[in-house]
């Protein structure tokens, strides 16, 4: 396919996406398939098909245990566990563009520590009604998330200009500060400190329907925001004077993207808690296949992602069955092993 600013993109690539789709499908029919309760793929497609028909009004029979347990249980959370995944993996291979650094992820600037915060609050206070326990927990988290760049961002505006080290050192200021602050709350109530810390560790235990009529949008937007910059991030590897002068506005691109990334971020962690080294492993994992041309780096990065974490809630909540392991313990368990692999790897490059 030729030569992109920022590195090459294998000629034959396109079998990667059409290979990496497959791989995510059959992911999610084998997520649909296991549980307590085993179906065969057979099941699956029937309980969905009377699903469908029952909501177009062809049948009006109740469901039956299979359509139950696929509909209302299994398919919402497989699903989220792909939105999640394909949102935290784009969003960290966006900011890595940004920022011009590998180790970016959707974290850096904060969003998981406000949402922590956030959300510890109100699971503490969730104890005096219903609906600060089932409503609240995702909103606080999604506004914690969102709020919590904004401010960074505005502590490291210098005029017009959002420079990069400025950027990064408020959000690691703000984000211990607040993470800090998640700690004082873990401290002060002890009864809901074990339910606020398996949020933190990232669940799709409650996953539902609802959750996703508004999770799947917003990745959506992001999605698209993203996707579009992908020519502008590979300019944007040349450095900021380089960009400029190929006609790239840089203050206000590094905004608009690290918004859409941001948006990406506050809908994962508000449907699913915080799920780590998802959008720092697979960006990587990607770039080793096509290289690092965003146009085919960050589809890649979303199909990925969310095959990730797909396969990851499975082995949470069948390992040891009936318990659920926290996923993002499964997902820093299988991440970090892989991250320093990858950092062998380039030291030794460096030495060559």
């Amino acid at each position: 396919m030729g030569r992109v600013v920022g590195g090459s993109v294998p000629a034959g690539s396109g079998w990667v996406v059409a290979a990496s789709v497959a791989v995510l499908v059959l992911v999610v029919l084998g997520a649909a398939m296991l549980g307590s309760v085993p179906l065969a793929p057979g099941e699956v497609f029937a309980a969905v098909g009377r699903a469908v028909a029952r909501a177009l009004g062809a049948i009006e029979a109740p469901a039956d245990l299979a359509e139950t347990i696929v509909v209302q249980i299994r398919l919402p959370r497989v699903l989220a566990a792909a939105v999640v995944g394909a949102a935290l993996a784009l969003a960290g291979a966006a900011l890595q563009g940004v920022f011009r650094n590998p180790l970016a992820d959707p974290y850096l600037l904060g969003a998981a520590s406000g949402a922590g915060l956030a959300a510890a609050v109100v699971l503490v206070l969730g104890t005096a009604g219903a609906w600060w326990a089932s409503a609240g927990v995702g909103v606080a988290a999604f506004v914690g998330a969102i709020g919590t760049v904004a401010l960074v961002v505005a502590l490291a505006r210098q005029g017009t200009r959002v420079p990069v080290v400025p950027l990064v050192l408020a959000g690691v200021v703000v984000g211990s500060s607040l993470s800090a602050g998640t700690s004082f709350v873990l401290l002060a109530a002890r009864e809901q400190a074990a339910g606020v810390l398996a949020w933190l560790l990232g669940s799709f235990a409650f996953a539902s329907w609802s959750q996703l009529a508004w999770a799947v949008p917003a990745l959506l937007v992001a999605g698209v925001v993203v996707l579009a910059a992908a020519r502008g991030l590979d300019v944007l590897q040349l450095g900021d004077a380089a960009a400029a002068q190929l006609g790239l506005p840089v203050e206000p691109f590094k905004v608009v993207v690290v918004a859409a990334s941001t948006l990406a971020t506050a809908a994962a962690v508000a449907t699913a808690g915080v799920i780590g080294f998802v959008g720092l492993v697979v960006p990587h994992a990607v770039r080793l296949v096509v290289g690092p041309g965003h146009r085919r780096l960050l589809p890649l990065s979303a199909l990925w992602g969310a095959t990730f974490v797909v396969a990851a809630d499975v082995l949470a909540r069948t390992v040891i069955a009936p318990a659920e392991v926290p996923v993002g313990v499964v997902t820093a368990l299988a991440g970090a092993p892989f991250f320093l692999v990858l950092l062998r790897r380039h030291a030794a490059r460096g030495a060559a």
